[in-house]
This record gives structure tokens, C-alpha cells and sequence, in this order.
């Protein structure tokens, strides 16, 4: 019955069969043979330019399960993401499908008892959830316990696993929902970070010989910030993976489980694997990305105080020359502002006046940072 239901999980909604390869994920976390997808695909779009029967620029289709429309880029639908969790699941449903069939030759091997050596195990002891032998019950460590046939602790268990593989399936097609999310957002955060550069070399073009230095020190502030946040995202993506890998064993283990023909042995491994799936069903321990992490555009900058500045440079008097020449008895109080006269001739002292240092605000990645040129 649990074969059934995951076959059923396989379909794709157009040719109902089983997915063909490659299976391609929508951006609604439909997927679809992406023969099946071209085959809409140019339905919809029946006047673009195709090439060897596939089109080969941008158009669109809506989903078949959920109607929620699909926009391609120039690839069209080479362009989708393979699933390849889907592709993987599809190819251990067939291995299994086939090596089914030869399983009853297993029942030779039915477990015997650790203790009692010429008795086999055939109840369960509930008290310890644990299968063991008659004999142990009788006068051995299982004596006191409460025990089971073992007939119905086996559908009971396995009945309990085959809830455990459907709901790891499950949170494996929504954990490939949370990596794409997560690709896209590094995408977005490296986009937004190139667009954002190229607007702050922009602007410091302007002023590039007065402000060359700061121009440096704020495009490696965005760069920072941007190699921060993407291997922060790629860290994350790593772990998302990591679990991904770690429930698709659980659930290939599972599935090979639940193919166990001998009651005993079935039992034997339900109880460690049962927790291994509860324990990889939860990911409280996996760190969820903010709304609006990848934006970029908070570094802002203006340079119109400074060009005011920068416009009104002009003779000014130094005033440490001001003050040796007080000293000396050679100051005039009625020279002008930015000359002085001194022993064989005048000479006049020129200051540029530097343009004020910009203000920045900084703060950590995961809040919004912005900086200003007053």
C-alpha cells in the first residue's frame, strides 16, 4: 500500500505516467517531465522561433496542477531546474519494483535467538520493544515483561514507517522548495551587489581625483558586505543540502526496510529507524533567511554638499603663517585675506579646501545598511 501511494506521488499530470528524465521543477514546486513541459510550452507560445522542436526564447505557460503561470527566460524550458530528488526516488521505486520478486527466498534466515541459540524469535516484547523468544519469556530477562505476537506489533510498526517514508518525502520536496529559494536570493544578492558597485563608482567619477581612496573603501564595504551575505546564504544552502542528503539515505533506508519480507528482522530495525526519521523530519535547527536579506540598495550616496564645497575653493590665509609672522613683527593688519607680506617680496598661500569627510552608518548583514555622503 505504501508502494502504491508513492508511485502515485510520480505521476506526471500530463502524460500520466510515470515522471520521464529529465523532471523539471516549476517555480509553483509542481513538477513535470520537461518533454511534457516543452509540449506545453509551445502550445502556449505558438508564433516564437523554435530550433530542433524547442523554443528558444522567453515565453510563458501555466502550471497544469495549480495555474500558476510560469515565465521563461531565453531558454525556455532548458532554463527550469532538474529535480533531481524526484529523478533519484524515481530510480530506487524501480530497483526496488524489480528486485521484489525474489525476496521469499530470504525466509531461510530467520533470526535465532542471542541467548537461547536453537530458538527462533517470534514474540515481542512490548515492556522493552524489542523482539525475542518464547523461551524468554518463560524463564529468561523477558519473564516479567508484557509481550505481543509478533504478527501484530509488525503491521502496527510497519504501518507507523510507512507514515514516517511519506512524510520524509514530503518535507524533502518542500526542503528542494527551500534550496531554490535560497540559490535565487544568492543570485539576487549578487546582482544587487554588482548593480549597487556600479552605481557607487558612478558617483564617486564625479570627484575622482579629490575622492579615488573612498571611492575604494566604500566599493570594498559593498563588496564585503556581499561576499557576507552570499557565503552566508551558500553556508545555509550547504546545510539545507546536507539534511536533503541525510533524509534521502533515511528514506532509501526505509524504503529497502520496508521491502523486508521476515517479521523479526523488520522489527529489529524499525525502532532505530523510526527515530533517525523523527529526528531528520525537524529542521528547527536550520536558520531561516530574513525578507529582504539579499537587497543591496541601501548603500546611498550624494556628493552635493561636497561639490558645493569643491566649487568654493579660493585663496584663504594660512594662519600658522599669520602667526610666525606676528612673531617676526612682519604681519600687516590690513592685508587681505590670502596674501602676506614678507622680506623681498609678497607671496600668496593657497589651501584647498577639502570637502568634508563622508558620513557612513554600518551595521551588521542581517540589518539594513546605509551609507551617505553629506
Amino acid at each position: 500500500m505504501s508502494m502504491d501511494n508513492l508511485e502515485k506521488q510520480l505521476i506526471c499530470p500530463i502524460c500520466l505516467e510515470m515522471f520521464t528524465k529529465p523532471v523539471v521543477i516549476l517555480p509553483c514546486q509542481h513538477n513535470l517531465c520537461r518533454k511534457c513541459a516543452n509540449d506545453i510550452f509551445q502550445a502556449s507560445n505558438p508564433y516564437l522561433p523554435t530550433r530542433a522542436g524547442s523554443l528558444t526564447s522567453g515565453g510563458r505557460f501555466r502550471c497544469p496542477s495549480c495555474r500558476h503561470e510560469v515565465v521563461l527566460d531565453r531558454h525556455g524550458v532548458y532554463g527550469l531546474q532538474r529535480n533531481l530528488l524526484v529523478e533519484n526516488i524515481i530510480d530506487m521505486f524501480k530497483q526496488e519494483s524489480s528486485s521484489s520478486k525474489p525476496a521469499p527466498e530470504r525466509k531461510e534466515e530467520m533470526p535465532m535467538c542471542d541467548v537461547h541459540e536453537e530458538e527462533k524469535i517470534n514474540i515481542y516484547c512490548v515492556t522493552h520493544g524489542v523482539p525475542t523468544c518464547s523461551m524468554c519469556k518463560v524463564f529468561g530477562a523477558h519473564k516479567d515483561c508484557e509481550v505481543a505476537p509478533i504478527s501484530s506489533i509488525y503491521q502496527t510498526k510497519k504501518t507507523e514507517l510507512s507514515d514516517g517514508i511519506a512524510m520524509m518525502v514530503g518535507n524533502n520536496d518542500r526542503m528542494q522548495g527551500i534550496i531554490s529559494q535560497l540559490e535565487e536570493a544568492c543570485r539576487a544578492i549578487e546582482e544587487n551587489g554588482r548593480r549597487q558597485k556600479t552605481v557607487v563608482c558612478e558617483k564617486f567619477d564625479q570627484l575622482y581625483t579629490i575622492l579615488e581612496e573612498k571611492k575604494r573603501q566604500m566599493s570594498q564595504k559593498v563588496t564585503a558586505e556581499q561576499e557576507e551575505k552570499v557565503n552566508y546564504i551558500r553556508g545555509l544552502t550547504k546545510k539545507y543540502g546536507d539534511h536533503l542528503e541525510e533524509s534521502c539515505k533515511i528514506v532509501e533506508q526505509g524504503i529497502q526496510t520496508m521491502e523486508e519480507p521476515e517479521m523479526a528482522l523488520f522489527l529489529q530495525n524499525t525502532k532505530p529507524l523510526l527515530k533517525k526519521i523523527a529526528d531528520a523530519s525537524s529542521t528547527a535547527h536550520l536558520d531561516k533567511v530574513e525578507r529582504g536579506y539579499e537587497n543591496m540598495d541601501h548603500y546611498n550616496i550624494e556628493f552635493k554638499k561636497e561639490g558645493r564645497a569643491l566649487r568654493s575653493i579660493d585663496f584663504i590665509q594660512d594662519e600658522e603663517d599669520e602667526e610666525e609672522d606676528d612673531v617676526d613683527g612682519e604681519a600687516a593688519a590690513e592685508e587681505g585675506d590670502g596674501a602676506q607680506t614678507v622680506s623681498g617680496g609678497s607671496a600668496v598661500t593657497v589651501a584647498s579646501v577639502q570637502p568634508p569627510a563622508p558620513q557612513q552608518t554600518n551595521s551588521s548583514p542581517s540589518s539594513a545598511k546605509n551609507t551617505t555622503v553629506n
